[in-house]
């Protein structure tokens, strides 16, 4: 509302009385005054008016307001994504350096060494500040061959495995003769066709 304004004055609309027409009570009612209800209801057009000029003139800023919000707003939630793929790509490169530390410390007790980093949690050998325990790794993995001796490597001391001898069985005995692929078909087939004699 301007600040020049009166406060508005309340127009009274006649009420219906309660009681039937016919009966008059006596009590006089302000008759109905046309000029002074023009002029409240030219007063409450100007006011409407006045409002939607304002509201008008607002909108567009308001409209811009919003704009720079979600602007800024998705400013805010693509650096928020950019720092979270930065993070998982950091916690990916420590955990793969864990990895290679685990299984360079373990290749000389280990039978196989990828083994050694199933059984441990990687991500409790990495500080703070991205600095790897390897002094933690090494105690952690002399504990795992406590419990687990199994997949140490087995002692280089004992009895050796046998090894296959490809000479012994049908094929190396010698009693064959080597024949040329095209010279054993056709024995093959000439057998075939004689009825297998």
């Amino acid at each position: 509302m301007p600040e020049n304004e009166e406060p508005e004055q309340s127009v009274e609309e006649p009420q219906e009385p309660e009681t039937a027409p016919e009966a008059d009570t006596g009590a006089e009612e302000e008759p109905f005054d046309a000029e002074r209800a023009k002029k409240a209801l030219s007063k409450k057009n100007a006011e409407a008016k006045s409002l939607r000029e304002r509201l008008k003139e607002l909108e567009p800023l308001a409209r811009k307001a919003k704009e720079l919000e979600d602007a800024q707003k998705s400013e805010q939630e693509r650096l928020t994504e950019q720092l979270s793929a930065a993070q998982e790509r950091i916690k990916n490169v420590q955990q793969r350096a864990v990895r290679s530390e685990v299984r360079a410390l373990a290749a000389g007790d280990f039978a196989d060494p990828e083994d050694a980093h199933a059984f441990l949690d990687l991500d409790s050998f990495v500080d703070t500040d991205g600095e790897i325990d390897t002094d933690g790794i090494s105690r952690s993995l002399a504990d795992l061959l406590k419990r687990k001796p199994h997949l140490a490597k087995p002692a280089a001391e004992g009895p050796r495995s046998p090894r296959p001898d490809r000479t012994q069985g049908s094929s190396g005995n010698g009693n064959r003769p080597s024949l040329k692929p095209e010279d054993e078909f056709a024995g093959w087939l000439t057998k075939a066709l004689n009825g297998g004699r």
